[in-house]
C-alpha cells in the first residue's frame, strides 16, 4: 500500500497576484524581446534608466524622445524616410488634405511697404471682412510688416483656426481702412489653369495630394470645353504626394499600358494599367531639380506611354515612397516601404529624368524661357 500524499499548502490571495503578475511580465518582456531584439530592447531600456535614473527630474524625455526617433532615422540611411514631431506631424496631415488655416489671400512680395494681395479666396475670412485684390496689407495686429519685415508677415497671418487677426489695408484708392478677420480652416486648389495664346491650355500642378486628381481632371475638360488644341503640363518645384493621385491622372491623360509598378517590402510587385480612354491632344511637361516623387513619374511616364517631351531641369531622382506611421506621442514616423518605377520597370533613383530640352529657368526679360520652349515645341 502507497503512503497516502501530504496535502500541498494554499497560497495567500496576495501571492497568487505577485506570481501572476509576474509571469505576466516576464512573457512580455520575453515577448517583447523575441520582437524587439536586443538592438530595440537597449533602447526601452535608455529610455527607462533616463526616466528613473538621471539626476535631472526635470529633463524634457519629450524632446529627448523626439531626438531620439530622429537619430533612429538618420541610422537608417534612407535620405527619404523621416519622423515629424506632434505639431509637424498635424501641419504635415492638413498640408496633404490640401487644407490650411489662415484667412484666405494670396500675397506678393513686390512692394517695400508690404504685402500685396494678389487674390482673395471666395467666401474665406478675408473676403468677408471686406479683402479685395489690389490692396497692401501695411500691418498685422499693429506690426508694420514693411521692408525685410514683410517676408515673415505670412507668420503673423497665420493662427489658430477660430482666433482673429486685425489687418491694416491701403486701398487702391489711397484710404486706409483696419479689418479683422476669423482664421478658418480652408480648402487650397492644388492645380491652376488658363489658356494661353494659340489655343494652348496651361496647368499647374502644385502637389499630388488629396483632391488633385479630381481637379486635375476638371481643369484639363475646362480647357478642352474652351478650344484648346494641346497642354502644357507644369509640375515644377512640385513635391510630390500620393500614389494613388497620380495612377488616376496618368490613367486620365494615357491610352492603355502600364503606367506605375510598386515593389512592396511585403507583398508582391503590382503593375498598374491605363484604360484605353485618355486625352488626345499634344503635350509639353515642365521640370525642374525640385520635381520630386510622384511629379518626376508623371513626367517620365508621359514620355514613356505617349512621347511627351519635356522641358526644363533634371529631376530629383526618387524612388522610394513612404508610408506616414501615427505614433503614440503624436508624432508621425515616414518610413519608405516600397520602390517604385514608371510602367516598363525603370526606376528613376540617382539619375532623375534627362528633359529633352534642358534648360534652366531665366526670366531676366519678363518671360519664361522654359515656358516659352514648351510653347515653342507644341507649334513644330
Amino acid at each position: 500500500m502507497e503512503e497516502e500524499q501530504k496535502k500541498r499548502p494554499r497560497l495567500p490571495g496576495w501571492a497568487k497576484i505577485v506570481i501572476a503578475v509576474a509571469v505576466t511580465l516576464a512573457v512580455t518582456v520575453g515577448g517583447a524581446a523575441l520582437v524587439l531584439g536586443r538592438s530595440g530592447m537597449a533602447l526601452v531600456q535608455g529610455y527607462l534608466l533616463a526616466k528613473f535614473a538621471f539626476v535631472e527630474t526635470d529633463a524634457d524625455l519629450n524632446k529627448a524622445v523626439d531626438g531620439a526617433l530622429n537619430g533612429l532615422v538618420e541610422g537608417l540611411g534612407d535620405r527619404w524616410s523621416y519622423y515629424l514631431d506632434q505639431e509637424s506631424y498635424q501641419s504635415t496631415l492638413e498640408h496633404r488634405a490640401n487644407n490650411y488655416v489662415g484667412v484666405g489671400v494670396t500675397v506678393s512680395y513686390e512692394r517695400e511697404d508690404g504685402l500685396l494681395v494678389q487674390d482673395v479666396t471666395q467666401d474665406g475670412p478675408a473676403q468677408q471682412a471686406g479683402v479685395v485684390a489690389g490692396d497692401l496689407i501695411t500691418h498685422v495686429d499693429g506690426t508694420s510688416v514693411a521692408g525685410d519685415a514683410r517676408y515673415q508677415a505670412t507668420n503673423l497671418i497665420a493662427g489658430e483656426e477660430g482666433t482673429q487677426v486685425e489687418l491694416t489695408l491701403l486701398g487702391a484708392d489711397g484710404a486706409t481702412r483696419t479689418v479683422t478677420c476669423t482664421r478658418a480652416t480652408l480648402k487650397s486648389d492644388s492645380v491652376s489653369s488658363k489658356m494661353l495664346e494659340n489655343q494652348v491650355g496651361y496647368v499647374r500642378l502644385e502637389n499630388f495630394y488629396s483632391g488633385a486628381a479630381d481637379s486635375f481632371r476638371e481643369k484639363v475638360e475646362a480647357l478642352q470645353a474652351a478650344g484648346a488644341t494641346s497642354l502644357v503640363l507644369d509640375v515644377r518645384s512640385n513635391p510630390g504626394g500620393y500614389v494613388t493621385e497620380l495612377i488616376e491622372m496618368l490613367d486620365y491623360l494615357l491610352p492603355e499600358g502600364p503606367i506605375f509598378v510598386e515593389r512592396p517590402r511585403w507583398g508582391v510587385e503590382t503593375v498598374h494599367q491605363s484604360d484605353a480612354d485618355c486625352v488626345d491632344l499634344p503635350m509639353v511637361v515642365l521640370v525642374n531639380a525640385d520635381s520630386y516623387s510622384a511629379a518626376e513619374l508623371f513626367a517620365a511616364q508621359l514620355r514613356e506611354s505617349a512621347q511627351v517631351p519635356i522641358v526644363g531641369e533634371v529631376t530629383s531622382g526618387k524612388g522610394y515612397s513612404q508610408l506616414t506611421f501615427p505614433l503614440l506621442n503624436g508624432g508621425g514616423l515616414g518610413l519608405s516601404v516600397a520602390a517604385y518605377c514608371t510602367g516598363s520597370g525603370h526606376s528613376l533613383i540617382g539619375e532623375g529624368i534627362t528633359p529633352d530640352e534642358e534648360l534652366s529657368l531665366d526670366t531676366s526679360d519678363g518671360t519664361d524661357n522654359q515656358l516659352q520652349a514648351a510653347l515653342a515645341l507644341l507649334q513644330k
